[in-house]
């Protein structure tokens, strides 16, 4: 359940006990959306995308140093 949906639950400062409170709350509600869990291939595709974002920001990184150099 994304965090965005318990939020209007939580009465006082943040504490874990107030947020588990407010998390019970809000999957008592019939409205309640929740996120799917997301399969294998979709964690491997996402740790893959983050991986070639890294190589693309450090090659970016290096151009620049070097064009500065």
């Amino acid at each position: 359940m994304p965090a965005q949906y318990v939020k209007p639950y939580v009465k006082t400062n943040k504490s874990d006990y107030i947020d588990a409170e407010a998390i019970a709350d809000a999957v008592a509600r019939p409205t309640m959306r929740f996120v799917p869990i997301k399969t294998e291939d979709q964690l491997d595709l996402q740790s893959l995308h983050r991986v070639r974002e890294r190589w693309v920001t450090r090659r970016c990184t290096r151009k620049k140093s070097s064009k500065t150099a």
